[in-house]
C-alpha cells in the first residue's frame, strides 16, 4: 500500500465550509466508485480552520500522475471536482491551475522501529 498526503485552503467563509462538508457527508456515488477504480482504498479529509489535509491510502501499482487525470477524465467526477473548487482557494505554492498540492514526507516513525 502507498501513502499520499495533500493539501489545499477552502474559502474562509464558514457557509461554504459548512456547505462544503454537507457536500462530503453525500459524496455522489459516481465519484466513490471512480475513486475504487483508480486503486484508493482510503481516502480522508481533515479540517482545520479552512486548511483541508487529504491522505491517500493506495493499492502498489496506483500512480498519481497517471491515475489521477484518469479518474478526472470521468463525467461525474469532474463535475464533483469544478463544484468543490467553487469552496477552494489554491496555496500561494501552487501553480496556475493547481488546488490539491502533493506535500512531503518529513517524518515516519517506522523508519526508527
Amino acid at each position: 500500500m502507498k501513502t499520499f498526503v495533500y493539501t489545499l485552503d477552502l474559502k474562509d467563509d464558514p457557509d461554504l465550509i459548512a456547505k462544503y462538508k454537507e457536500y462530503h457527508r453525500a459524496v455522489w456515488p459516481e465519484v466513490i466508485e471512480g475513486a475504487k477504480k483508480i486503486g484508493l482504498i482510503h481516502d480522508r479529509i481533515y479540517l482545520l480552520g479552512n486548511r483541508l489535509v487529504m491522505i491517500l491510502e493506495t493499492d502498489d501499482a496506483y500512480d498519481p500522475d497517471l491515475d489521477l487525470s484518469r479518474y478526472a477524465e470521468k463525467l461525474r467526477a469532474k463535475e464533483w471536482d469544478e463544484l468543490m473548487k467553487t469552496f477552494q482557494q489554491p496555496l500561494k505554492w501552487a501553480k496556475p491551475g493547481e488546488y490539491w498540492l502533493r506535500m512531503e514526507l518529513v517524518f515516519d516513525l517506522d523508519q526508527f522501529l
